[in-house]
C-alpha cells in the first residue's frame, strides 16, 4: 500500500514539474540555430515574402486566395526562397474578442501550403515560416498540445524547429537569409502580446551566427534578416540589448518583417544609422503589409550585393512583374556594396522580369528630371540564358559615368515589357544615383509614430509620467490643504473672490481652489491614495492568460505572471500597454479628477450661500444657486415627511443632481464609468469572466470611489443650512 502511494506521489510531482520543464527546454532553445543551404546560380538572386495570413475559420477566402493567387505568382516567379513572416493564422474567435488556438485552421494552413508547392512549383524545402504573436496566443509552452505551429509549419515538417533559422545561398556570391523567432515562450492572449521578446541568448546567437558567415564565407556574402515584428514593437532583452546595434555591427544590408499591416500604410521603411566603435554603420527595415486584408505580396531581389525590391497586391491574378535590380532606388538603395567598392561605378543595367506570357521585348529609358523628364537614353535590355536554371534577368551596358550628379534624384529609369500577346508593361519610374547618394522621402507622421518610435521607451515615458501626475495631484494638495486649511487669509480671500464677478474670472484661484478643497475629504483622499499604490505595485486582475481553461496568472503593472512558467517582469514589459495605458488615462486619472471636482463644487456651494447670507439677501428665486439645496420651492423636513413616495425620489433625485456645475461633473462621472465598463468587459471576454469580475482593484473600485464621492458631496435635505467655515 505503501509503495503504490509512493508511486502516485511520484506520477504527479512529475505531472506538476511539465510545465516547469517546458520553460526550461523553450530557454534551453534560445539559442537554437537551424542551417540550410542552397545552390543558385550566378549573382542574382530573389525570393518572395508574404505576412500576416491570419488564415480564419471565419474568412477562408484569405486560405482560397493563397491557393488562387499566390501559387500561380510562384510559378511565374520562381523564387529561390518564398518567406512567411508570421502571423499564420488569426486565433480568434468570430466578434474578435478573445484569442485561442484553432487546430482547423493550421490544419488549412498546412493543406494551403500544399496546394501552393503543387500549383507554384516551388520545393518545399525552400518554403520558410516563422511565428507571430497571433500564432503564440493561448500557448502555455512551447511544445503544449496548443502549440500547433509545431504541428503544421513548414518548420516543423522539415525538422527545423529553431529560435533562429539560416539559409544560404550560394553561387558567384553568398547570400545569407536569417529568420528570428521573437515570439513569446509563453503565449499570453490577446490584447496582450504585442511585442517581440528577444532574449539575451538569443541577440547573442543572432551576433554569432552573423559573424561566422561571415568570417567563413570565401566570396563576398550579404546578410538579409527577417521576422515578424518590426524594431519599434521588439522590446529589449532582460540584459538591455536590442537588435539594431547588433545588425549594424555585422553589417546586415536589410531587415523584414510584418506585424503592423497595411491599414497603416503599405510604405513603412526606415533607414537605420547606427555608430559603432568601430565605424558608422546603416541598414534598412522593410515592412510589408498584410494578406489578411490587403493580398499584399513582396518580390526581393540580390544583384552583386545591391537589394531592391517590389510590392504587388494581389487581389487579381498575377501579371507581368518587372523589379529593376541595378541601379537601385535611391529613395531606399542600401549602400553597403557601392561603399565597399570606394568609388567604382557599374556600367550596367539588370532588370527581372516575371511573367506568365513570352517576353518578347524589354528596353529602358531615362529621364532627366531638371529638364522636364526628357529622355536621355532609350536602350534595348538582352535576356541573360543560362543553360541550367530559369533566369527571367535582362541586362545592358550603359556609361554610368554619363549619370553623376550632385542630386539623387535627377535621372530617373524606367522599364517598358512587351509580351507574345502584345501587352506592354511599364515599370514604377523611380530616381537612382550611380554614385550612392540617397534621397530619403519623407514619412507622414503615423509612418513615422508606428514605425520609427520606439514603443518600449514610449510605454515608459507614458506611464512613468501618468503615474507622477497622479501623485502629484493627490499629494501637492493635501500638503497646501494641512498648511492652509486654518488660514484666515486664505478664508478672506476666497471670500472675497466669490463676491467680486470680476475676480472670479481669475482661472489661478479657480485652480487653487479645486486642488485644495478637493482633496479636503480624508477618507476618500486615503482610498485614492492606496489605490493608487496598489495598482503601482500590486496584481490589477486575475485571468486565464494562456488559455481559456488554463491556470489563474495575476496581470501587474510590470506585466503578467503565470506562475507555472515562473514568467515575470520587473522592468515594465510593454505588451500590456493596450490595457494599462487606457485604464490609467482614461479611468485612474478621471476618477481622481472628478472626486476632487465633487469636493470642490460642494465648498463653493457653501461659500456662496454663507456670502449671501452673510450680505442679508437671500432670494428665494434665484435658479442660478450652485447646490441643489438653495433650489426654489424646497420643502421644510416636516412637509418633506407628507410628500408622496413618488414625489420624495423627485425631490431626491433633484437634491443629488444640484446645480448645473454639479449636474456636468456627474456626467463625466458617467462617461467615465462607461469606459471603464467598456474596458473591464473587454477584459473579461478576453481572459475569463469569473476571474476578471473577482478583482476587486480593476472592476470594482473605480465606480466605487466615484459613488462614494457623488454620495459624500450630496447637498443635505435641510435646505437651512447653518453658515460653515470655507473648510467645514
Amino acid at each position: 500500500m505503501a509503495s503504490k502511494l509512493w508511486r502516485s506521489l511520484r506520477i504527479l510531482f512529475l505531472l506538476l514539474l511539465l510545465p516547469l520543464s517546458a520553460s526550461c527546454t523553450a530557454a534551453e532553445d534560445d539559442a537554437a540555430v537551424a542551417r540550410s543551404s542552397f545552390h543558385m546560380d550566378g549573382d542574382v538572386a530573389w525570393v518572395v515574402q508574404v505576412s500576416d495570413l491570419h488564415i480564419s475559420a471565419y474568412h477562408p477566402d484569405r486560405a482560397d486566395d493563397l491557393v488562387r493567387l499566390l501559387g500561380p505568382a510562384l510559378r511565374a516567379i520562381r523564387p529561390h526562397l518564398l518567406i512567411v513572416s508570421g502571423d499564420i493564422t488569426d486565433a480568434k474567435n468570430r466578434r474578435k474578442t478573445t484569442s485561442r488556438q484553432d487546430e482547423d485552421e493550421w490544419i488549412t494552413y498546412k493543406k494551403t501550403i500544399d496546394a501552393i508547392v503543387g500549383k507554384g512549383g516551388i520545393d518545399k524545402r525552400r518554403i520558410f515560416d516563422i511565428r507571430g504573436n497571433h500564432d503564440t496566443y493561448g500557448v502555455p509552452y512551447r511544445g503544449s498540445k496548443l502549440d500547433f505551429f509545431s504541428t503544421f509549419s513548414v518548420s516543423s515538417q522539415l525538422d527545423r524547429l529553431r529560435t533562429i533559422n539560416s539559409i544560404l545561398l550560394q553561387g558567384d556570391r553568398s547570400y545569407l537569409f536569417l529568420g528570428i523567432d521573437d515570439t513569446m515562450s509563453v503565449g499570453i492572449r490577446y490584447p496582450s502580446n504585442l511585442f517581440g521578446n528577444p532574449t539575451d541568448k538569443r541577440i547573442e546567437a543572432v551576433n554569432s551566427e552573423l559573424q561566422y558567415w561571415t568570417s567563413h564565407s570565401n566570396v563576398p556574402i550579404t546578410k538579409v534578416v527577417f521576422g515578424h515584428f518590426p524594431m519599434s514593437f521588439t522590446s529589449s532583452s532582460e540584459g538591455g540589448q536590442r537588435y539594431e546595434s547588433v545588425f549594424a555591427r555585422q553589417s546586415i544590408s536589410a531587415y523584414l518583417c510584418g506585424h503592423l499591416h497595411a491599414k497603416i500604410s503599405k510604405q513603412l521603411w526606415r533607414y537605420h544609422q547606427m555608430k559603432t566603435e568601430e565605424r558608422s554603420s546603416s541598414f534598412w527595415e522593410w515592412e510589408l503589409g498584410d494578406w489578411k486584408e490587403s493580398r499584399l505580396m513582396r518580390i526581393l531581389a540580390i544583384d552583386r550585393g545591391t537589394v531592391s525590391f517590389v510590392d504587388h497586391e494581389l487581389k487579381q491574378p498575377f501579371e507581368t512583374s518587372i523589379l529593376i535590380t541595378y541601379p537601385a532606388d535611391s529613395r531606399n538603395m542600401n549602400i553597403l556594396e557601392l561603399e565597399s567598392k570606394k568609388g567604382s561605378l557599374r556600367n550596367d543595367i539588370n532588370v527581372l522580369v516575371f511573367s506568365e506570357e513570352l517576353v518578347l521585348n524589354v528596353s529602358a529609358r531615362v529621364f532627366d528630371s531638371h529638364n522636364e523628364f526628357k529622355i536621355v537614353e532609350d536602350m534595348a535590355l538582352q535576356h541573360v540564358s543560362s543553360s541550367s536554371v530559369y533566369k527571367p534577368l535582362f541586362h545592358a551596358k550603359w556609361n554610368a559615368e554619363n549619370y553623376r550628379s550632385p542630386s539623387p534624384t535627377r535621372y530617373w529609369l524606367q522599364v517598358f515589357v512587351l509580351d507574345s500577346h502584345g501587352k506592354k508593361t511599364l515599370s514604377e519610374r523611380r530616381p537612382f544615383s550611380v554614385e550612392g547618394k540617397m534621397a530619403i522621402p519623407h514619412r507622414p507622421w503615423l509612418n513615422r509614430l508606428m514605425f520609427e518610435v520606439e514603443w518600449e521607451a514610449m510605454y515608459k515615458v507614458l506611464l512613468w509620467s501618468n503615474l507622477a501626475f497622479t501623485l502629484i495631484l493627490l499629494f501637492i494638495p493635501k500638503m497646501l490643504y494641512h498648511v492652509f486649511k486654518r488660514s484666515s487669509s486664505y478664508q478672506r480671500w476666497a471670500l472675497s473672490v466669490i463676491a467680486s464677478p470680476v475676480q472670479q474670472r481669475n482661472t489661478c484661484f479657480w485652480l487653487v481652489w479645486f486642488l485644495m478643497e478637493g482633496s479636503s475629504s480624508k477618507m476618500l483622499w486615503f482610498s485614492l491614495t492606496l489605490y493608487v499604490f496598489w495598482i503601482s505595485q500590486m496584481p490589477w486582475f486575475w485571468g486565464h492568460a494562456t488559455s481559456e481553461n488554463g491556470e489563474i496568472a495575476q496581470m501587474y503593472l510590470s506585466g503578467w505572471s503565470v506562475p507555472s512558467s515562473s514568467m515575470s517582469w520587473t522592468n515594465y514589459n510593454p505588451d500590456v500597454m493596450v490595457i494599462t495605458l487606457p485604464f490609467l488615462y482614461l479611468v485612474v486619472v478621471p476618477v481622481v479628477v472628478l472626486a476632487y471636482g465633487l469636493f470642490a463644487e460642494r465648498s463653493a456651494a457653501y461659500l456662496r450661500q454663507h456670502r449671501t447670507r452673510a450680505e442679508g439677501r437671500v432670494n428665494p428665486a434665484d435658479t442660478t444657486s450652485e447646490s441643489a439645496s438653495f433650489l426654489p420651492g424646497s420643502p421644510d423636513p416636516g412637509s418633506l415627511m407628507k410628500l408622496s413616495y413618488k414625489n420624495k425620489i423627485k425631490f431626491m433625485l433633484r437634491k443629488f443632481c444640484g446645480g448645473w456645475t454639479r449636474r456636468l461633473i456627474l456626467l463625466a462621472c458617467l462617461i467615465t464609468a462607461a469606459l471603464h465598463l467598456k474596458l473591464s468587459s473587454m477584459l473579461m471576454s478576453a481572459y475569463g469572466s469569473t476571474p476578471v469580475v473577482l478583482s476587486p482593484p480593476l472592476t470594482w473600485m473605480p465606480l466605487l470611489l466615484l459613488s462614494v464621492a457623488a454620495c459624500c458631496t450630496m447637498p443635505p435635505v435641510n435646505y437651512d443650512i447653518e453658515p460653515r467655515t470655507v473648510h467645514s
